[in-house]
């Protein structure tokens, strides 16, 4: 009724939360140990979502009353230990336990807490971040709790060892290890210099035997295939042409590490203009700056992009056509432009809707915006656009 602990104990085991109250007054009223295991629970245990009894703590700061709560509650158990006359439970014992405890419990939790962050990680990578979601914390700072635990632990052994008087025994041990350290690195320093040099170089020898063997292979199955097939049907300039340019194509997007199956707008760009390219033998050059996973937005630019082309390649009088891409993290941006005779979309008589449906329509449709008009030097120009 105070903080919900009662009732969670309870709900958590199956039994009435009468009962949890009830033992609870008892052991506080027989010398407080009820008090404090009920503040000690209060600290540690996690709150439900929705019942307003306790706030939800960040991680950190829950791994610290982690920490504390665990050395406070080992502390409460061990003096009242030593009051009912346990005579074994000295000071030379109880601190060092209380400090174990609370460094102990301080690792496990940040310990857990790294691993259930890792999961959480693995499981949204390929979802979008909800907008306001929580930050989580910097490294450093997992870094620091968890070494504040190990200091506590080192500290417990000191505080024992200085108790019990074996202190100055402890470091004369620990004198003796450091000076057989330095002798046995000053000893084999140099072997194992060389051995990490050796294996730094054996490492980077092996890279790039792979890239050399990679590259090979992609070349074979690539180039030197479209070069046999060009000398095939070197009695075809448009095929030979054709083949080139679809090589060039591929060879770009090989080299700028962008694959060809990959789903975003580049590669989406590329495909549509190498299928209309085979299909009516024009020229088309895709030059794409900024990358873009596809969705249904982005796919209804690919489409109206892809129409543009076509349209470009059926009235451009067989001039090439280059189609020009980039995405920040403002806009989406495309322009297709083609050398022919011009384009005017007001002469278009009304039962064509090609331009009307499949590339203005379909952008307004999506929130974006198109444009065709006619481009300097002759031609026309198709200017797409999607604010994201």
């Amino acid at each position: 009724m105070i903080a919900g602990v009662c009732a969670g104990i309870a709900g958590y085991f199956g039994v009435d939360p009468l009962l949890v109250r009830i033992g609870f007054v008892i052991a506080a009223a027989a010398g407080g140990f009820g008090i404090l295991a009920y503040v000690a629970c209060m600290v540690l245990m996690p709150a439900e979502a929705g019942s307003g009894t306790i706030r939800p703590r960040r991680a950190g700061r829950a791994a610290i009353e982690v920490g504390v709560g665990a050395g406070l509650l080992l502390l409460s158990l061990l003096l009242t230990l030593r009051a009912l006359g346990f005579w074994f439970f000295s000071d030379a014992v109880v601190w060092p336990l209380v400090l174990v405890a609370a460094g102990g419990a301080l690792i496990w939790r940040q310990s857990a807490a790294a691993v259930g962050e890792s999961s959480e990680t693995a499981e949204v990578s390929r979802e979008e971040p909800a907008a306001g979601g929580g930050a989580k914390e910097p490294r450093r700072t997992l870094i620091s709790r968890t070494g504040l635990g190990v200091a506590l632990v080192i500290a417990a052994g000191i505080v024992f060892l200085q108790a019990t008087g074996s202190l100055s025994a402890a470091r004369n041990v620990l004198l003796a290890v450091l000076v057989v350290a330095v002798g046995l690195g000053v000893i084999f320093a140099p072997w194992i210099a060389r051995l990490v040099r050796s294996l730094s170089a054996e490492r980077s020898e092996r890279i790039r035997s792979q890239e050399r063997a990679e590259m090979a292979a992609h070349l074979h199955d690539s180039v030197l295939q479209t070069l046999a097939l060009m000398q095939k049907r070197a009695d075809d300039p448009r095929e030979v042409a054709a083949l080139a340019r679809r090589q060039e194509r591929e060879l770009r997007s090989w080299l700028s590490g962008r694959e060809s199956g990959a789903s975003g707008l580049g590669a989406a760009l590329e495909a549509a203009a190498d299928e209309i390219e085979q299909a009516h033998g024009v020229p088309i050059e895709v030059v794409t700056v900024g990358e873009v996973p596809l969705d249904q937005s982005v796919e209804a630019l690919v489409a109206a992009t892809r129409e543009a082309m076509l349209n470009a390649v059926k009235f451009g009088g067989g001039s090439p056509v280059d189609v020009y891409a980039e995405a920040t993290p403002e806009r989406l941006e495309v322009f297709v432009r083609d050398r022919g005779p011009g384009f005017d979309p007001a002469a278009v008589s009304p039962d064509r809707r090609g331009v009307r449906e499949s590339i203005i329509g379909r952008m307004e449709r999506h929130g974006g915006h198109a444009a065709v008009r006619a481009a300097e030097g002759g031609g026309t120009e198709v200017e797409l656009r999607l604010e994201r």
